[in-house]
């Protein structure tokens, strides 16, 4: 599958169905996130149900700390 993944296009595994396996896989899944698909704001509840498809235009926006 092949998203659009912050701008850029992004192959997928096949054992990245859904937002929380797109977050586990970049190391994401205990950090802050705003995922956005396609526009809309996915909340943190729906992360393990949302399935991704092929041409999924998806944000994902995390903060870093620094000084």
């Amino acid at each position: 599958m092949i998203i659009q993944l912050n701008g850029k296009s992004q192959e997928l595994t096949d054992h990245i169905e859904t937002v929380a396996d797109l977050l586990a896989f970049f190391e994401l899944q205990n950090r802050i996130v705003i995922v956005e698909i396609n526009k809309d704001i996915i909340e943190k509840e729906q992360y393990s149900i949302q399935d991704l498809k092929d041409g999924d235009a998806v944000e994902l926006i995390h903060f870093v700390g620094g000084g």
